[in-house]
């Protein structure tokens, strides 16, 4: 299977045919009676202005010149087939809901009413949801636990194997890569213990768009022989917000056509040009500057790293803690941070960071927090965050920390996340709901990860976290409750 490096263009990757035609589409002045309204930005001064005559002239509908994603045979087509090739593709979707669409897509796609499918319980919940929407049944991998980092892994072969071998009628297996903490499991053995066993494998690669240009980085799930894997261009590869990739490996070939019925389903019929040309720009740009790009982006994530490390307090880990296991690989452009030997948990330096410093970092949780370094970092900015923590480290810095608390949760699942959704259900006070069914989610917002899920009972472990993470600051979300005191379990 050919590396990135090794991988032969079989298309013109110099070319961006949907940018092109929108550029042409610019310079014809069309007059404009179809939607959007504000036609070409002249209905809307004052948000003209903010963003811009150029963007906005460029916010236009679908037409023949301009193709159209809900079923593409234009600029758009062959945009995707450049985006395929340039990710090691058989074939690739451009996704405008995001990053969730492709995930939700993916099981969708593979899994019928009633189907199960093998997936770690450090899910995003966009997976959960899609277990809902799907009525699929989820076979949960618990994820090996880090205890002095307090952080989950990813799946252990062997418990992958176990899952596979309990489960033989399940139809596919779902794998993070890599988690939000950059940490990647075994992915080509994975994909090769699920294909013998005649399951597809399904790849959530949010985090992981940067893997298809460096051969210092864990392998891509197309190089590993993944069936399907959603891919967010825009938070490592600088497309805009919102805008990501489906992609297929060449076993889903006479699927193509149902993934983008399954797509369609839920994809917005009005598709944004300005997330869609994003994409088209992005895929040109990594083909042609990302060995170099991401060369560069790993050398200020290294230095970050060895200076951190060097003010005390802080553990900015990397690949010295991977162990051929479940902590399998690392993604060095990932910046993770633990931080309870000087006394504070990650939470309360992301608002450090953010409140003090004007430092927006990915997110904090009760052990760590998170820098994702990518496309647009400087050096300027690397020295800014490494004289913030060493200031922090100074005026706020204390005793280690004993109260740890394991960011992963180990479920109690009583039904599947779509029975519990969809039961009757009532609303209780928190404190109350110890072992009742949750009907709803309850996460930490980044990363999104559910600490309870509809369908699992609510722990004491679950409720102590719970009551531990808003303690430290911890923006809490997933329930109808806004304020998160209560939660919808199933009636008894």
């Amino acid at each position: 299977m050919n590396s990135p490096s090794q991988r032969n263009y079989l298309m013109d990757q110099t070319q961006a045919p949907l940018f092109e035609a929108l550029r042409e589409f610019r310079k014809r002045r069309m007059v404009s009676f179809d939607v959007p309204g504000h036609k070409q930005g002249r209905g809307n001064k004052e948000l003209t202005a903010f963003l811009g005559k150029d963007c906005l002239s460029v916010d236009v509908n679908a037409m023949k010149m301009l193709d159209s994603l809900i079923h593409p045979t234009g600029v758009i087509d062959q945009a995707q087939k450049l985006a395929a090739d340039a990710f090691g593709a058989d074939k690739s979707f451009f996704m405008v809901n995001g990053t969730t669409s492709a995930v939700q897509a993916m099981i969708l796609s593979s899994c019928s009413p009633g189907d199960k499918i093998i997936m770690p319980r450090n899910v995003h919940r966009s997976a959960i949801n899609a277990l809902i929407l799907s009525r699929a049944i989820p076979v949960y991998v618990n994820p090996s636990v880090n205890q002095a980092l307090g952080i989950p892994l990813g799946m252990a072969l062997e418990d992958v194997a176990a899952a596979i071998g309990e489960h033989p009628d399940a139809k596919a297996i779902l794998v993070n890569n890599p988690t939000y903490y950059g940490v990647c499991a075994d992915l080509v053995s994975i994909v090769k213990l699920a294909h013998d066993a005649g399951m597809r494998v399904l790849v959530d690669e949010a985090h992981g768009t940067h893997f298809y240009f460096s051969d210092a980085l864990p392998v891509s799930g197309m190089d590993a022989g993944a069936d399907m894997c959603a891919v967010s261009l825009h938070k490592t590869g600088g497309s805009l917000t919102q805008s990501s990739l489906l992609l297929l490996g060449p076993r889903m070939r006479e699927e193509c056509g149902y993934v983008r019925q399954i797509i369609n389903l839920t994809q917005t019929t009005s598709a944004s040009y300005l997330l869609m040309s994003s994409l088209d720009i992005t895929r040109r740009t990594l083909v042609q500057d990302g060995f170099s790009i991401y060369r560069r982006v790993i050398e200020f994530a290294d230095y970050a790293r060895s200076e951190i490390n060097q003010i005390g307090g802080y553990d900015a880990f990397g690949t010295e803690k991977c162990d051929g296991g479940a902590f399998f690989a690392f993604d060095l452009c990932k910046l993770p941070v633990h931080t309870r030997a000087m006394g504070l948990s990650g939470v309360e330096v992301y608002d450090l960071l953010r409140d003090d410093y004007d430092i927006q970092i990915e997110f904090g949780d009760l052990h760590n927090f998170l820098a994702i370094l990518s496309v647009g970092d400087r050096p300027v900015g690397i020295e800014r965050l490494i004289a913030a923590l060493a200031d922090i480290r100074l005026r706020y810095g204390g005793e280690a920390a004993t109260d740890l608390i394991n960011e992963y949760i180990k479920p109690s699942v009583a039904v599947t996340p779509a029975e519990a959704f969809y039961a009757p259900a009532e609303s209780l006070p928190m404190a109350d709901c110890e072992g009742r069914i949750a009907s709803e989610s309850v996460m930490c917002y980044p990363p999104g990860i559910p600490i309870v899920a509809p369908g699992e009972r609510v722990t004491a472990e679950a409720l102590e976290y719970i009551r531990y993470a808003k303690e430290k600051g911890s923006t809490m979300t997933g329930t109808e409750d806004p304020q998160v005191e209560h939660l919808y379990v199933m009636l008894e």
